[in-house]
């Protein structure tokens, strides 16, 4: 990556306010997976869908690793740090490369 090669890699991946707010709205969306999965609710088997959609296509693969619940947590970890460092990039590059 050019550009500030002074700046922290972590800070060029995930410094930009669309990153972090997707990586928020996972973490909701994985934390409101196993509230829901954890009542007594006919629709809670399929709460887990949402957060490995919306974090698609790294954690639909993850998720062929054994595990129960820490590598349904290591997948959808992963698709989302995998795409916040996309949507950071890609907003650097329509900003024109600016901070």
């Amino acid at each position: 990556m050019t550009g500030h090669p002074d700046r922290p890699l972590r800070r060029r991946l995930y410094g930009d306010a669309f990153a972090l707010a997707y990586l928020g709205i996972c973490a909701a969306l994985t934390v409101w997976a196993f509230a829901a999965s954890a009542g007594e609710n006919e629709d809670a088997s399929l709460a887990g869908v949402i957060p490995v959609l919306a974090t698609a296509p790294v954690s639909i693969a993850a998720l062929a690793l054994p595990g129960g619940p820490s590598a349904f947590v290591l997948a959808v970890a992963a698709g989302a740090l995998v795409n916040a460092a996309l949507i950071a990039r890609c907003s650097r590059r329509l900003r024109g490369g600016k901070r």
